[in-house]
């Protein structure tokens, strides 16, 4: 996994923003400029969500709306498989550190295939790469396995960021904290005690089965020419929540939703 003797990759991970062309901060335009070459994940050659490809193509815009100069080239790199039906906490913990793994083993190679002299990949990522997003994590376990790179983290705008925005709408009420969690633990994190939570990586909408009054503000595939935006007290959104990322589905073939949870 290491190339010529002193051939060092840089790697620059660069949040790219929820999915609109024009969210992208100056700094990861000259990230985006810098780039000998771009690794994305496709998830579509291992078999991924439905749509998974429109998200390649988004990047792909993202970087033509913002590259000045000559050369765009792409690698992509098969996502590998991954085990999506864990019975517990334990057994989801260990199919995410396997599927890290394996991402490292492709990224590595691929690095190495496409800068055998050195140079630098860009690795666009949606939204900021510090908030749940797997790049950092996979290129740190690409560096244990003897991959010759270093890294640097360019932040993004956050989806949780956006739909504040487009809800116009502070996170946090005053003196008060936000606890950002998914849906495999928002029930647990309701029941213990938290009034206000930022919700992702829940496409079963978790949040239905809460008991007590909540109101929500939610949006999915924000950025993109087909946002869907909800507000309102949770039990009677639900339905228009539903409506809406069928909506959201059917326009693009994938969804990318997020939403705060307020106790009444």
């Amino acid at each position: 996994m290491t190339g010529p003797a002193g051939a060092r990759r840089r790697v620059l991970v660069v949040g790219i923003g929820a999915g609109g062309l024009d969210q992208v901060t100056v700094e990861a335009v000259r990230a985006l400029n810098a780039a000998d070459v771009f690794l994305v994940t496709d998830k579509d050659g291992s078999g991924g969500a439905a749509g998974a490809g429109d998200l390649v193509r988004l990047r792909e815009a993202v970087i033509a709306r913002h590259r000045t100069g000559p050369g765009r080239r792409m690698v992509r790199v098969t996502d590998p498989p991954r085990n999506r039906a864990p019975r517990d906490d334990a057994e989801y913990g260990v199919a995410v550190q396997d599927w890290h793994a394996a991402r490292a083993r492709a990224w590595a190679d691929a690095l190495t295939g496409a800068l055998p002299d050195g140079g630098t990949a860009v690795v666009p990522v949606w939204g900021d790469p510090a908030l749940y997003d797997s790049a950092v994590r996979v290129l740190e376990r690409a560096r244990v396995l003897g991959a010759d790179l270093d890294y640097e983290v360019i932040p993004g705008v956050s989806s949780l960021t956006l739909l504040a925005a487009r809800h116009r709408l502070v996170l946090n009420r005053i003196g008060g904290a936000v606890l950002v969690t998914t849906g495999r633990r928002l029930a647990a994190d309701a029941a213990g005690g938290a009034d206000d939570l930022a919700v992702m990586l829940d496409g079963g909408l978790a949040c239905a089965g809460l008991p007590g009054e909540w109101d929500i503000h939610w949006g999915a595939n924000l950025g993109t020419d087909d946002e869907e935006l909800v507000a309102g007290r949770l039990a009677e959104v639900l339905p228009a929540i539903r409506a809406a990322r069928a909506r959201a589905k059917a326009a693009r073939g994938w969804v990318m939703d997020v939403y705060l949870l307020r106790r009444a």
